[in-house]
C-alpha cells in the first residue's frame, strides 16, 4: 500500500481515529485528562506516558524506514480500548514503545533482544514438539489411508499457515507482547481479551504444556529402562515430567538470552532428527536394508488411497488432530514487543517456520509409511521409537526415545518462555494480580548483576553471567513471577493427568479465539483501511482461515455436545470474573485519583 512521508514537525499530520478516539475521551477543564480504557485500570502503556511529555522538543522520535499513513474518518470506536499509535509530531514511535515508566518498574519491552532466529526457534520449538515423533495415529486412523493422510497434514499445515499469515499482520500493526489477547483486547475491548486469558492462561497453556512435559517424562524413563519395557507406574513418568518443567522454568528465568540460545538449540536438534528419519526412511525404501528381515512392503503392493474415508466427521477429526501437530504457530505474536525489529522479522520468522515445518511433517510421515505398516502406524503413540526399532533394533529405538524426549523439552522451553509472557502482560494490563506484572523476584530490582553493555566481568561467577545472563551480564530480567505461577498450573495438571476434555477444549475454546482474532483483523481492513500495517496479507488468507474455523467449531458442537457445553460454561464463567477483577474497579479508581485523574498526554494542547 502507498506510504506518505512525515509531516513537517511545524506542521503536525492530522492525527488517525486511534488519537481522534483518546482526545475525544478527555476533559477539556483541566490538565489531566481520563483513562480511555472501560476497565478503569490503567494499561501499563499508558503508565509508561504519564510522566513525560511526549511532544516536548527534547522527546527523540524512533526512526522509521517508512512513512506514516493516517486514517483521519473512522465510524469504528476505538475508544474504549484502545490509545494513540503516535506520540510526536516529528514522527511516530511503534505502537506501545515505553517511553517513561511512572512507577519505576522495568518492562521486557525495554529489552528488545529477541532476533529472527530467536522467533524462528519459539515457532519451530514448538510446533515440532511430541505429535510427529509420536502419535500421527489420529491423522492416519480417521484419513483412513496413507495418501488421505498426507493430504490432512498438507491442509492442517496450510491452515495454520493462514492463521500465522493474518497474525504476521496483526503483530506488525499492534507491536506488543500478549499475541491474541492484547489484539482481542484492542479491536473488541476488554472483555474479549480478558476471557482469552481466562483460557490460555488457566487452561490452554498450562494443559497444552502437561501434556508435552508427560511425554517427555515418558520417553526419559523409557530411554533409561529400555525402549520395550513393561507399562510402568505412572507416577515415575509424572514425577519425571514435573523435574523437565521446574528445570526448564528455572533456566527461563535467569535470563532471557538462556531461554532463546535453549530453543535455537532445540530447534536444530529437531530439523536434524526429522532430516535423519527422512534419509532413513528413503534408503530403507531404496535398499531394503533394516535390522529386521521382515520389512513393510505395503507402500509398493497397496494404493496408497485404498480405504480413504468418506465420512466428513472423521476427516474433520483427522484435521483437528493435525491442527494439534501444528500447534504453537502464534508462538512469536506473544513476545513481539521484544523483537529488535518486530516489523521485518515477524513476517520473515513465521513465512519461513510454517513451510519448514509443512515440508519436515510430510517428508517424515512418507518415511514412516516406507518403513512401517500402516496397521503399526495407526495403532502405536511411539511411531518414531517404532520406526528407530524395526531400522536399528534396540539401539535405534534407545537413539529415537532419547530425540523425543529431547524435543519436548525443547518444546517446553518454548512454550514456558512464551506462557511466561502471556502472563505477565495480563498482570501489566490488570487482568491478572499485579505482583505477576513484574519483573525479578519479588522485592528485588531485575537485572542485577549486570555491569553495563559491552563490559567485562572477572571471575568464574563474571563468566557464568557472561554466557548465561543477557546482553548487558543481567541476571533476572525476566518475568519470574508470571513463569513460577505458569510452571505450578502445569504441575497441576500434571498430577491430575486427565486430558480428554482438554483436546476438545482447544478445539472449541482455542479455535473460536483463533477466529475472531483473525476476524478482527478483516474488521480492521474495512474499518481503518489507512492503518498503517508493515505487512499485508492477502484478504483472502483471513477469510479463509475463518471458514474453515467455523467449520471446525461445527463439527465440535455437534460431534461433542456435552464437552462443548462444558467448555462454554467455563468460557461464560469468566464474564463474572471480568466484572470484579477488572470492570467492577473503574468507580474506585475514579474515587481514589479523581474524575480527571490519569492519564495526562494530552496536558500540552490544554495549556
Amino acid at each position: 500500500m502507498p506510504r506518505n512521508g512525515y509531516a513537517p514537525v511545524g506542521n503536525p499530520p492530522a492525527r488517525d481515529s486511534l488519537e481522534l478516539a483518546s482526545l475525544a475521551s478527555s476533559t477539556p477543564s483541566r490538565h489531566t485528562s481520563r483513562s480511555s480504557s472501560p476497565s478503569g485500570i490503567s494499561s501499563s502503556r499508558k503508565l509508561s506516558l504519564e510522566n513525560e511529555d511526549p511532544l516536548a522538543n527534547d522527546t527523540p522520535a524512533r526512526p522509521r524506514n517508512h512513512g506514516r499513513t493516517y486514517s483521519v474518518s473512522s465510524a469504528f470506536d476505538f475508544g474504549g480500548s484502545l490509545f494513540p499509535l503516535s506520540t510526536t509530531a516529528a514522527g511516530y514511535t511503534s505502537l506501545g514503545t515505553p517511553i517513561n515508566d511512572s512507577l519505576g518498574d522495568p518492562e521486557l519491552e525495554r529489552n528488545k533482544t529477541l532476533t529472527y532466529l530467536n522467533g524462528l526457534s519459539l515457532v519451530v520449538g514448538l510446533i515440532i514438539g511430541s505429535g510427529i515423533f509420536s502419535s500421527p495415529s489420529q491423522v492416519n486412523t480417521n484419513a483412513g489411508s496413507p495418501g488421505a493422510s498426507l493430504i490432512v497434514w498438507a491442509l492442517a499445515g496450510v491452515l495454520a499457515w493462514t492463521g500465522a499469515a493474518s497474525f504476521a499482520e496483526l503483530g506488525g500493526a499492534i507491536p506488543l507482547n500478549g499475541g491474541a489477547q492484547i489484539y482481542l483486547s484492542k479491536i473488541f475491548g476488554d472483555l474479549a481479551g480478558f476471557l482469552f486469558t481466562w483460557c490460555a492462561v488457566f487452561v490452554l497453556k498450562p494443559g497444552s504444556a502437561a501434556i508435552i512435559a508427560l511425554v517427555f517424562g515418558e520417553y526419559v524413563v523409557r530411554a533409561a529402562v529400555g525402549a520395550d519395557a513393561l507399562e510402568l507406574n505412572v507416577w515415575i513418568n509424572k514425577g519425571v515430567a514435573v523435574s523437565g518443567i521446574i528445570l526448564v522454568t528455572f533456566l527461563n528465568c535467569v535470563s532471557t538470552r538462556m531461554g532463546t540460545r535453549m530453543g535455537d538449540g532445540f530447534m536444530v536438534l529437531k530439523i536434524i532428527a526429522l532430516l535423519f528419519i527422512t534419509v532413513v526412511g528413503i534408503v530403507v525404501a531404496a535398499t531394503g536394508f533394516t535390522f529386521k528381515a521382515n520389512l513393510s512392503t505395503e507402500w509398493k503392493e497397496t494404493p496408497w488411497f485404498a480405504g480413504t474415508s468418506t465420512d466428513p466427521s472423521a476427516w474433520a477429526v483427522a484435521l483437528y488432530a493435525g491442527l494439534w501437530a501444528f500447534d504453537g504457530w502464534d508462538n512469536t505474536n506473544y513476545v513481539v514487543g521484544e523483537f529488535r525489529n518486530p516489523t521485518r522479522d515477524l513476517p520473515r520468522v513465521l513465512h519461513t517456520a510454517m513451510p519448514l515445518v509443512i515440508t519436515s511433517y510430510l517428508l517424515a510421515n512418507t518415511a514412516y509409511i516406507f518403513v512401517l505398516p500402516a496397521t503399526v502406524i495407526a495403532s502405536t503413540n511411539t511411531v518414531a521409537v517404532k520406526f528407530g526399532s524395526a531400522v536399528f533394533g534396540p539401539i535405534g529405538a534407545l537413539c529415537l526415545a532419547i530425540i523425543v524426549s529431547l524435543s519436548c523439552f525443547g518444546a517446553l522451553n518454548a512454550t514456558t518462555f512464551t506462557s511466561g509472557r502471556l502472563v505477565y502482560v495480563s498482570g501489566k494490563e490488570g487482568f491478572l494480580p499485579s505482583f505477576l506484572g513484574k519483573i525479578g523476584m519479588h522485592g528485588q530490582s531485575a537485572g542485577l548483576g549486570g555491569s553495563g553493555r559491552g563490559g567485562t566481568r572477572k571471575g568464574v561467577w563474571g563468566k557464568i553471567k557472561d554466557w548465561a545472563g543477557d546482553e548487558d551480564g543481567a541476571v533476572g530480567f525476566t518475568p519470574v513471577n508470571a513463569m513460577v505461577f505458569n510452571g505450578l498450573l502445569t504441575m497441576l495438571y500434571v498430577a491430575v493427568g486427565e486430558f480428554g476434555t482438554l483436546v476438545t477444549f482447544y478445539g472449541v475454546a482455542g479455535y473460536t479465539f483463533y477466529f475472531l482474532t483473525v476476524l478482527g483483523l478483516i474488521v480492521l481492513r474495512v474499518k481503518e483501511p489507512l492503518l498503517e500495517r508493515p505487512y499485508k496479507t492477502w484478504i483472502t488468507t483471513p477469510v479463509i482461515f475463518c471458514c474453515v474455523s467455523l467449520f471446525l467449531l461445527t463439527r465440535a458442537v455437534f460431534g461433542q455436545p456435552l464437552q462443548t457445553l462444558i467448555v462454554l460454561g467455563f468460557v461464560a464463567l469468566g464474564v463474572p470474573v471480568w466484572w470484579f477483577r477488572v470492570r467492577g474497579r473503574e468507580g474506585k479508581k475514579k474515587e481514589a485519583f479523581g474524575e480527571g485523574a490519569g492519564w495526562r498526554f494530552w496536558r500540552r494542547w490544554r495549556q
